[in-house]
């Protein structure tokens, strides 16, 4: 991920792009870590689903890192009470710019 290389170059930051399995085959996609701990995940999914249970067990493990499923034909854009936000990949690439 671009945004990984220019944080690292740029700013000096330690980030690092993982994907995260555990023991039990819960799995996310993409978790950014800084320092060695996660500060995004990312699930993604091509339409509309209902969130991740894998990605709302991530969250839950680790509360302060930003948790994001990002959809390829989605419109919806929104947040669950478990602080995970639903959205169009589009949405996501943007703040990341």
């Amino acid at each position: 991920m671009k945004w990984v290389c220019f944080q690292e170059d740029h700013d000096g930051r330690e980030l690092e792009l993982r994907y995260f399995r555990d023991v039990d085959g819960r799995e996310v996609d993409f978790i950014v870590t800084d320092r060695r701990k996660p500060i995004l995940a990312v699930e993604c999914k091509s339409g509309e689903e209902a969130p991740s249970k894998h990605l709302r067990y991530f969250k839950l493990k680790f509360p302060h890192c930003d948790a994001w499923q990002v959809s390829l034909d989605g419109a919806k854009d929104y947040v669950t009470a478990d602080g995970i936000r639903v959205a169009p990949a589009l949405q996501l690439l943007r703040t990341l710019v």
